[in-house]
């Protein structure tokens, strides 16, 4: 670790905190090591505690360092990138960086439509039942994301939960029902977690994630699947391309 140089004119606990940064950056530190407890970086630094501390928390707050009581503080696995960009599904995107994934069926559901997703789906007055999927997604075995998708039910008559279990959706689409997707409107906003999401994605109280809602188009601009999905802050953050 970088000694800190108190004449520097910057901060004591931001010289910290990027020492520690800059052990990670150079595999000092990798995912999952114990860094050095507050009291050894205190005597290594000649500072005080509160200082380390402040260095420390700002790192967790930050999804760099991760605590676990009665354990210490451990270096958190490097936030996913979520391209905004690209028309592929959540398993593809995360596959072609080398992780591995899986999904957990919550629920899945036949009912009618609500006037807001008949909307959305553009669904005709006779033909207004959706099939309603909610997922828990995981990147290594680690939950990732609460993700609810909404299907035209005379679209995919004869999708199940057999249909769907350990699939792509996105590669269903194309191969059991020959739907190309075109394009894709997305938004995001910020969303406190319920109880039932802190509990799925083993998260803290008061915990901010990222809720992503995307309505997927074929061609001719009809719509053919919307998705909520609720992804942790600490693991995912997302990539713009402006062209």
């Amino acid at each position: 670790m970088n000694k800190v140089l108190k004449e520097n004119g910057l901060p004591l606990y931001y010289q910290i905190k990027d020492s520690i940064l800059n052990m990670i950056e150079n595999e000092q530190l990798k995912p999952g090591d114990l860094i050095p407890p507050e009291r050894e970086i205190c005597k290594m630094q000649g500072v005080s505690r509160m200082t380390v501390n402040k260095a420390i928390m700002e790192l967790v707050s930050d999804g760099v360092l991760y605590r676990e009581q009665g354990r210490g503080t451990f270096v958190a696995r490097p936030k996913q990138y979520k391209k905004l960009s690209q028309l592929i599904g959540f398993s593809q995107e995360m596959e072609s960086k080398g992780h591995k994934t899986s999904s957990k069926i919550i629920s899945f559901d036949i009912k009618k439509a609500t006037h807001q997703i008949k909307d959305i789906l553009k669904l005709p007055e006779d033909k207004d039942y959706v099939i309603t999927i909610k997922r828990l997604r995981l990147i290594d075995n680690e939950p990732i994301a609460i993700e609810t998708v909404w299907l035209a039910r005379y679209r995919f008559p004869d999708m199940s939960v057999e249909t769907i279990f350990g699939q792509s959706l996105y590669k269903i689409f194309r191969e059991q029902y020959g739907y190309q997707l075109s394009s894709a409107k997305e938004t995001i906003e910020p969303k406190l977690l319920s109880e039932f999401e802190i509990e799925l994605l083993n998260q803290p109280e008061s915990q901010l994630a990222l809720n992503f809602k995307k309505v997927a188009y074929i061609e001719k601009e009809i719509p053919i699947e919307y998705t909520e999905a609720i992804y942790r802050s600490d693991k995912y953050k997302y990539e713009i391309q402006i062209v």
